[in-house]
């Protein structure tokens, strides 16, 4: 494995007390008109910039954050403490309120550095719970809310059954040992043929130039201390996106879940064809667009 380098973008470092954790940002392409900003948060076994930010030969916009910039995007995303280039250094597990705390603190810095008055986030598996905890800490910030590969109580989800067998060995450690094997893992555990064998070969690559081993948090609390939000707090236009395929989000769970939201604005969509990593799946296009679609809405004109 060769390491992987990242291009194009602007590194940040910022603190959350005394914890340096690493930003990275893409500029919107200038021949566009702006259309906001994009805040993308990382799930529990990789860092940002390998699922936000990949390069892959002959997969054109491999990069979700290329490909939101070219449609006039601003975008960023965070490594959590505990992953990639941020510090690693504390005798925690980095679970998901912690990586919530993050999140305010990369939110002020994005606001404070862009003038920006809200964001758009996006969060896929334990990072939608992360981006969904923090909208409920800081609704004034968000200006609408994307959980992606999301889980809410946990029922109905086969993959997180099977996790809880492991719960007593990860309790007794903050890091789990990661490798190539345990990347492919996340892809065949749910169905095989959605990703191309040459993708899943990149993203372990940029994966593993980053990290070795990865937080025990964020299983810990989605084995055992679901659920850890509370729909009724989300107040921002949400969409929820559920592969077809996936095995942490149970479909009913989600419902019921979407059901609770208050918001008015809202969409649930189901993404034919995708398993767990959408971004990394065969129709990753489907899903960027999507997106773009809710975050390019317009706001109401009317309010009955």
């Amino acid at each position: 494995m060769s390491d992987v380098k990242w291009t194009g973008g602007t590194e940040h470092w910022i603190k959350k007390g005394d914890i340096n954790l690493f930003m990275w940002e893409k500029k919107a392409l200038p021949s566009v008109p702006h259309a906001g900003t994009i805040f993308f948060v990382h799930g529990s076994s990789m860092a940002s910039q390998p699922t936000f930010d990949l390069a892959v030969p002959g997969r054109p916009f491999a990069s979700a954050m290329d490909w939101f910039c070219a449609q006039g995007f601003d975008c960023w995303t965070m490594d959590n403490e505990g992953y990639g280039r941020s510090d690693k250094h504390r005798n925690i597990n980095f679970d998901i309120s912690n990586g919530a705390d993050d999140l305010d603190a990369g939110s002020a810095h994005i606001l404070k550095t862009t003038g920006a008055k809200s964001l758009l986030m996006y969060g896929i598996s334990s990072g939608a719970l992360k981006a969904g905890l923090f909208t409920e800490r800081h609704p004034e910030r968000v200006a609408k809310l994307a959980l992606d590969a999301f889980v809410w109580t946990g029922e109905g989800s086969p993959t997180l059954e099977q996790r809880k067998k492991k719960l007593p060995e990860f309790l007794a450690m903050n890091r789990r040992p990661i490798d190539r094997p345990f990347v492919r893992s996340i892809f065949e555990r749910d169905h095989g043929d959605c990703a191309d064998a040459v993708t899943v070969e990149a993203f372990a690559d940029a994966i593993l130039t980053l990290d070795d081993s990865m937080p025990t948090g964020t299983y810990v609390d989605m084995c055992s201390k679901l659920p850890l939000l509370d729909p009724t707090k989300i107040t921002a236009p949400t969409l929820i996106l559920r592969g077809e395929y996936d095995g942490i989000a149970g479909m009913d769970d989600l419902i019921n879940y979407y059901k609770l939201l208050p918001s008015r604005t809202k969409q649930f969509s189901v993404m034919e064809g995708i398993s767990h990593a959408s971004f990394q799946q065969k129709n990753y296009m489907m899903v960027y667009q999507i997106l773009h679609s809710f975050f390019t809405m317009p706001d109401p004109a009317y309010r009955g």
